[in-house]
């Protein structure tokens, strides 16, 4: 196409859309990859489309969030535990740099928003009045980040920007600000765009807006056009990267491909789809879709995109078909009903997992949530084998809700934890829908969806919008939805406490356990048909319900999980009489609840010391993957190398709190027997109480604990030898703990008192580690003892300044009594910390610690320790050292080498070998809250 043409074409286009009062957005720009740069003109005529008189105009600039460590989306990355920006090399950071900005042909003074580098704040000389309009001229130069930080930016084989350009912010009651927070939820106006860029050869440039192409020798100009429009997407390669589909409507561009689905079949599933959402919100205002893997992929279907290729459990046309579905319904809905993601993210997330309910249903109603392991020879005797794909809903609803980690829906999205942000709150907001659609009626819903699509063509949309929808076409009271449910995180839970049979009738009393009241299912069952199904509302507290007895044997609630619920065990009854309402079931290691059952879960158990050796057993349980208010586990055992039957118990019970600072007390009572040397056994019994108090928010990762246990030892004594105060005894324990797990810098510390019938002492921890501006670790530890009373003998109670008197038996030392050899090297940090074996090693009145070890390369540290011990008799002795830690996984894998100490040149002392100190965690518990850091 010749120049011209296209430039009437632009005016054409121009003068069409100037007819609206969308803002524009005209950019001029030129591509440098060499310097990762791209130089840019542009022009917004910003319109004042609100009732107010506005002084300034805000642009987001997110291409500045780049910039350096200091910015929002740094500091964002931080909190999730990933330092990859904090610690970026200049050549990896993005910014800009503006170098000219005038409003209305004036030179205006600009300046960024404080704490805010992404957001720049234009203060107009002359106010902007309702109804008028502005025009803003920037000239200015981009330095494009790395893809690695947020997946947008420069990629190993191009470039793929989103929020590239500089785009006013919306005024809607007051500004509506917000910085980048890798949540990809920027809030535009529909905007009219005419961008002209010019990309050297041999790249080449796709992107989700009307394209007009013209080469010449050295460099390809590209013209993109498009008409209410938001979120511009360029992707800048060397080789072409999106395949079109031609659908009967739209064209679909997508590199999202699955090579082993023909065209034909691909198309056959896209026109499905299309039809499908048409049928639920209606036409799609433009004449092609695009979308990108690198988009797709930061809002997968999960567990269907995270599977390794060699489990395939689903079909590769399954995988693809719902893939491509929830991208295209994601695009129908954003570039129609422009939502506030950040604040009104659920109302999106709620008719978009709402659409793949239905579609599921519609076309893979008996789709097994583990696909095809579900007829494996050891997964099908599992009830999670049994669910359906659209079961994972209320599942995870309860795996979160259970923990009391859930958070309301109109919650902001910069407010959600990770699972919550990612899952659990996209995966209740489906729920809504589906609540929605069984109480009011499917045609209702859909038809107010429709409405709210239709309406808003394209138009800034809130819950607002859809709460007057609704209202107007249901005749049901729906505050209860739109209070309650949507702007709060109670939770629902009804139960039957009563069914008496009168003649025909049944009488059902179901009691209310919450403090919510919202409409629920009662159904009548014959085993697992259904006979009786009705809707009950207003049950505040308790409630007597006639139904006909024909045909039922049992009662339910809530029987198709039509709604999500705290806890669905207690919710049927027997017409029958019998001992228990569920009868019991026995499971293999762990499983989901099975509301029919009360179950019992049996598993291998493992593990090793040396004075048993491996020891074998099983582990008898009813915790399965959602959490209990009561759990207990029961673990018989053999050991093979002792030849003994020992075990353990513990009974534990939670109680959460909702409304006070603190998350949960935890009340339990352990109790285990074990060797502690060869041929010599011990016995542990624990009550405890555990109180746990709430973060400040769920996205902060500290914890503080406040603990009390009492602690009863006795140990089996060697032949011929006299039992004493130290083989017998019981230690009254308290504990108080703070921790604030910051990848950059770390602190905690922690407060601790022991009483017992011949000492009472108490101690301090406190520790801090950084890591410095070259990424490497400085790492401070303080630990201070002092025994308020000591009556005891010997050292066995005494603080230890290279190994800790593990008289609680609470640390997991795999050779607690060995004084030389491979376990007696083991490494907990604890006490002195000291890791060379000094002439005094024990303090029986204080111990005054300090440890610390700085970076020298990666993992690879010098450490250097001081401390003062004073016993009874002796005067204070001044311990020292120092040597290299090779700090793998910090506190889970270390190595210790000492250099040198009170002791001289270690290195240069016969049998240095035996000098050498290890961590080696092998406590899962610590491994996997180690691995889920910034997930949950």
């Amino acid at each position: 196409m010749k120049i011209p043409q296209i430039i009437v074409k632009l005016c054409l286009f121009w003068s069409v859309f100037s007819m609206a009062q969308n803002n524009t957005i005209a950019i001029k720009a030129d591509f440098n990859p060499s310097k990762n740069e791209l130089k840019i003109q542009q022009e917004i005529v910003f319109f004042n489309n609100s009732d107010s008189i506005l002084n300034h105009i805000f642009l987001h600039n997110w291409i500045n969030s780049f910039r350096d460590r200091k910015t929002p989306l740094s500091k964002r990355l931080i909190k999730d535990f990933k330092k990859e920006l904090y610690f970026a090399k200049p050549e990896e950071l993005g910014f800009t740099t503006i170098k000219n900005l005038t409003v209305d042909f004036e030179n205006n003074y600009f300046k960024e928003v404080h704490g805010q580098a992404d957001i720049i704040d234009i203060r107009l000389n002359k106010p902007l009045k309702s109804g008028e309009k502005t025009t803003i001229r920037i000239t200015y130069s981009q330095k494009i980040p790395s893809a690695k930080f947020t997946s947008y930016g420069k990629t190993d084989d191009g470039y793929h920007l989103r929020f590239w350009y500089m785009t006013p912010a919306v005024y809607k009651n007051g500004w509506k600000l917000m910085s980048n927070l890798n949540t990809d939820d920027l809030y535009e106006q529909p905007t009219d765009f005419t961008i002209e860029i010019k990309i050297p050869k041999p790249f080449l440039l796709e992107s989700n807006l009307y394209e007009y192409v013209t080469k010449n020798e050295n460099n390809i100009d590209y013209y993109l056009v498009a008409k209410n429009k938001t979120n511009v997407i360029l992707s800048i390669n060397k080789k072409k990267q999106l395949k079109t589909f031609k659908t009967d409507d739209i064209a679909i561009y997508t590199d999202v491909l699955n090579e082993k689905i023909n065209e034909t079949a691909c198309l056959e599933i896209l026109n499905r789809e299309l039809v499908f959402i048409e049928k639920y919100l209606g036409k799609f205002p433009h004449k092609e879709i695009y979308i990108d893997k690198i988009t797709q992929n930061k809002n997968p279907i999960y567990g269907l995109s995270q599977l390794p290729n060699f489990i395939r459990p689903f079909s590769d046309d399954f995988k693809w078909d719902i893939t491509l579905f929830k991208a295209i319904s994601i695009a129908y809905l954003e570039s129609t009903m422009l939502v506030n993601l950040r604040e009104d993210y659920w109302l999106i997330d709620g008719i978009q997992n709402y659409l793949i309910i239905e579609y599921i249903e519609t076309y893979y109603p008996d789709m097994m949530l583990l696909g095809k392991l579900s007829n494996s020879w050891f997964l099908k005797t599992f009830n999670i084998s049994k669910l359906k794909f659209n079961e994972k809903y209320p599942s995870i609803y309860q795996f979160v809700s259970r923990q009391f980690l859930d958070q309301a829906l109109d919650t902001p999205v910069d407010s959600l934890s990770n699972f919550n942000r990612k899952i659990a709150n996209k995966y209740k907001a489906g729920l809504a829908f589906k609540y929605l659609k069984n109480y009011v009626g499917d045609s209702i819903l859909n038809n107010s969806i429709k409405e709210l699509y239709q309406k808003n063509d394209p138009q800034l949309v809130s819950t607002a919008d859809f709460q007057k929808i609704i209202i107007k076409n249901s005749p049901k009271n729906l505050d209860w939805f739109f209070q309650d449910f949507i702007k709060t995180n109670k939770k629902i839970d009804h139960t039957i406490d009563a069914v008496l049979v009168e003649n025909d009738s049944l009488k059902v009393t179901i009691r209310n356990k919450r403090n919510i009241t919202t409409p629920l299912l009662l159904y009548g069952l014959n085993d697992r048909e259904i006979i009786f199904k009705k809707w009950i509302t207003d049950i505040d507290d308790t409630k007597i319900i006639n139904i006909p007895k024909e045909g039922i044997n049992k009662v339910a609630l809530n029987y198709e999980n039509f709604y999500p619920e705290l806890n669905t065990l207690d919710n049927w009854k027997r017409l029958e009489k019998k001992i228990f309402n569920k009868p019991i079931k026995f499971n293999l290691i762990k499983d989901i609840d099975d509301p029919y059952y009360n179950q019992l879960f049996y598993q291998p158990n493992v593990s090793y010391n040396f004075y048993n050796g491996l020891i074998l057993g099983v582990k008898l349980h009813n915790k399965p993957f959602i959490k209990r208010n009561l759990e207990f586990t029961i673990s018989p055992s053999y050991a093979t190398k002792s030849s003994s039957l020992i075990g353990q118990f513990s009974i534990l019970c939670n109680q959460y709190f909702e409304e006070t600072s603190i998350y949960r007390i935890r009340y339990g009572l352990s109790g285990l027997t074990l060797d502690y040397a060869p041929n010599l056994s011990y016995k542990s019994f624990m009550p405890f109480v555990k109180i746990e108090f709430k973060r400040r928010e769920l996205r902060d990762a500290t914890s503080e604990v406040l603990s009390a246990k009492m602690v009863h030892i006795d140990k089996e004594i060697a032949p011929n030898t006299i039992k004493t105060d130290q083989d017998n005894y019981n230690v009254l324990s308290f504990n108080y703990s703070f921790v604030n797990p910051d990848i950059i810098k770390e602190y905690r510390y922690s407060l601790s008192a022991e009483i017992a019938k011949n000492f009472s002492k108490i101690g301090v921890d406190l520790r801090y580690r950084s890591l410095t501006t070259s990424d490497t670790q400085l790492d401070f530890r303080v630990f201070a003892g002092t025994f308020l009373s000591n009556k005891t003998t010997g050292n066995y109670f005494s603080f230890g300044l290279d190994r800790a008197n593990d008289y609680l038996f609470q640390l997991n030392y795999l050779g607690r009594s060995e004084d030389s050899g491979f376990f007696s090297q083991q490494f907990i940090i604890t006490d002195g910390g000291f890791k060379s074996v000094l002439p005094t090693r024990f303090a029986n009145q204080f111990m005054l610690s300090f440890n610390s070890s700085f970076g020298l390369w990666k993992w690879v540290e010098f450490y250097n320790d001081v401390a003062f011990l004073k016993s009874k008799n002796s005067p204070v002795f001044f311990g020292y050292e120092n040597g290299i830690r090779f700090n793998f996984i910090h506190q889970i894998m270390e190595v210790y080498f000492p250099l040198y100490s009170n002791n001289g040149w270690e290195v240069s002392q016969g049998n240095y070998h035996e000098k050498i100190r290890f961590t080696l965690t092998a406590n899962f518990n610590s491994i996997f809250n180690f691995i889920r850091r910034g997930v949950l």
